[in-house]
């Protein structure tokens, strides 16, 4: 039987850092640290995640590079989400 009480929620993320990547011009590369609640088969658990991040963003101003870094943060944290949250169908017993 699915556990109906299970979640995974975003508390906090932030960037942790950033830089122009080293071989590729107008790329920006970077880490964002995600701070992680899960609820799991009664189970509290609270942990971060340092996610590898990258923007083709050119030359601007630094709010909008941390504004797209934390867009593909959010990328990869909703596919992340999507594969933890899917349920598999329950035979009929």
């Amino acid at each position: 039987m699915p556990d109906r009480a299970a979640s995974f929620d975003v508390k906090a993320c932030e960037v942790r850092y950033y830089g122009p990547h080293r071989l590729i011009p107008g790329r920006v590369t970077g880490v964002v640290r995600v701070i992680v609640e899960e609820s799991f088969m009664g189970n509290l658990s609270r942990y971060h995640l340092d996610l590898k991040v990258k923007a083709d963003v050119g030359s601007v101003p630094a709010a909008q590079v941390r504004t797209a870094l934390l867009g593909h943060a959010a990328h990869q944290l909703n596919r992340l989400k999507a594969r933890h949250t899917d349920r598999l169908p329950v035979a009929a017993e």
